[in-house]
């Protein structure tokens, strides 16, 4: 087509400067997930004291989300290469910035956490695609490798936007304000999306099996459910049968993608130990990080008492080298190695973590600012390769499917990760030992969570609620300190794994 600046080929991808142009627009999307995120975090204190949820259901809140996203990801990657992936990105992009308007005027803990789990489909069907589009769009592998690491940069950069943009709208208006921000993205996602993204699909999709659909939810969410469950109350009959149920329906929805012409996810490619090792380090790498980032905008502003804004620059050097070295990562992996790339920045994230282990309530900005980004150096090179690794393993028909199992474990990690890293914080802090002398509602609301025992000092006398903070905020420190080694040693175990299970793996060239 003499005289156009952009085409589309028959494998829908864009040539020309166009493909930038829609890089950009899948970038918004990740953006618009990542920032959610992490405001939650920063928006936990204010909305405890708006809302007083239970210990339990302030956990439900925070991953809620996750648990839904993992169990529908792999059926919306499916759908995806079905129906096409731009059109599930620019659906789902609507129903995300709908959503986000319940998520902002929630009025109750339960409808808070009903109203997370609605993001948490309207997610499902974002991520899967961006992914899968990046892999359609780039064909040349450098070119491809680069437009990976931008992808992961701005799940970064998104991760450093959200607590600082947050910070700034709690310290000026409401908590739901928070997930306002939504908003503004999704609009500009959708307008310009609907221009510049190519249309892309499996040219022989077959049907979408809504057994395996059904099979796949109830699956992830059983299993998932059962290990929070677990995790923060032991072992009951009912976590028993939530855990029967969810290893029965995906052991069941792999028979069934086995025999099916179409399957909703081909087996086969966890046959490519590249694309299993790859998988695997992404689930334990998050599992080792989520819980405890989870908690440590609260550690932030409860412990050391900084404001939304100042915790959320805290955590930006993070983000900051998370961005350095996903740019650089396929760079990196193509003059190292693979398993060099990916097993030394998991060592990075784990040192990290072990440097944690000595916050306490007088650690100044620098020693967390280093930390954090010694972190996210490790964590964006690690991450970059390991999506890159995936994309490259795959036939371009099936990139939604792999796609969703790369974000599946992502999803199932961080959900894994704040149940279970979640329950040790949990599980020290509700040890601490109540003063003398302070009632017994006190002293409960104290034990549920950090934020009640803040509400419960406020209404006791002066020295008494200071001991019973003072307490309190001991207790949350140690907790941190022992999910900070947890999560240590779960990375520096995945580092020596990512070593032998990516062996001899390349990137194209």
């Amino acid at each position: 087509m003499t005289g156009t600046t952009r085409r589309t080929n028959d494998s829908g991808a864009t040539d020309g400067p166009g493909r930038w142009l829609a890089l950009a627009v899948l970038v918004l999307a990740v953006l618009l997930v990542a920032v959610d995120a992490t405001v939650l975090g920063l928006a936990t204190p204010f909305l405890s004291e708006d809302l007083k949820p239970s210990g339990t259901q302030l956990l439900w809140i925070g991953d809620i989300y996750s648990f839904v996203i993992a169990g529908l990801l792999v059926s919306m990657g499916s759908l995806g290469d079905r129906i096409g992936r731009k059109k599930l990105l620019l659906t789902g992009a609507v129903a995300f910035g709908g959503v986000s308007v319940l998520n902002a005027y929630a009025a109750s803990p339960e409808m808070m956490i009903a109203a997370r789990a609605l993001l948490g489909v309207a997610g499902a069907t974002l991520m899967p695609s961006t992914l899968a589009l990046i892999r359609n769009i780039f064909h040349d592998p450098k070119e491809r490798s680069l437009a990976v690491g931008i992808w992961g940069a701005a799940a970064s950069a998104g991760t450093a936007v959200g607590p600082v943009v947050g910070g700034f709208l709690l310290e000026n208006f409401w908590w739901g304000s928070v997930f306002l921000i939504n908003l503004p993205v999704m609009l500009v996602l959708v307008l310009v999306g609907v221009k510049v993204l190519p249309e892309s699909r499996d040219p022989h999709p077959g049907p979408w099996d809504l057994i395996s659909v059904g099979l796949s939810l109830v699956g992830v969410m059983g299993v998932v459910y059962a290990v929070k469950e677990a995790a923060a109350n032991g072992f009951h009959w009912d976590n028993l049968a939530a855990a029967v149920v969810g290893v029965l329906a995906l052991l069941v929805f792999v028979r069934r993608q086995r025999t099916l012409e179409s399957p909703l996810l081909d087996m086969r490619l966890f046959h490519h130990r590249g694309f299993s090792g790859a998988v695997l380090a992404d689930l334990l790498t998050i599992l080792g990080l989520s819980g405890l980032v989870f908690f440590l905008s609260q550690f932030l502003q409860l412990v050391q008492g900084r404001s939304p804004l100042a915790a959320g620059l805290i955590e930006l050097p993070a983000a900051v080298g998370a961005v350095a070295t996903g740019l650089a990562a396929g760079y990196v992996a193509r003059r190292a190695s693979v398993r060099s790339a990916v097993a030394g920045g998991l060592a990075a994230v784990a040192v990290a973590l072990a440097g944690c282990v000595w916050v306490s309530a007088s650690t100044g900005v620098a020693g967390l600012g280093l930390a954090l980004f010694f972190g996210g150096l490790g964590a964006g090179l690690a991450f970059t390769v390991t999506s890159d690794v995936l994309l490259s393993s795959v036939p371009k028909d099936q990139a939604g499917a792999a796609s969703a199992v790369s974000e599946t474990a992502y999803e199932l990690g961080t959900a894994l990760g704040i149940a279970l890293l979640g329950s040790v914080v949990t599980g020290i802090y509700r040890g601490f030992a109540i003063p003398h002398g302070v009632p017994a509602h006190a002293a409960a609301a104290a034990h549920e969570s950090l934020g009640g025992a803040v509400e419960a000092a406020k209404t006791l006398p002066h020295d008494q609620g200071a001991e019973l903070l003072a307490s309190a905020k001991d207790a949350f420190t140690h907790g941190f300190q022992a999910a900070a080694a947890v999560g240590s040693v779960v990375l520096f175990a995945t580092a020596v794994t990512s070593w032998f299970l990516l062996r001899g793996q390349k990137l194209d060239v």
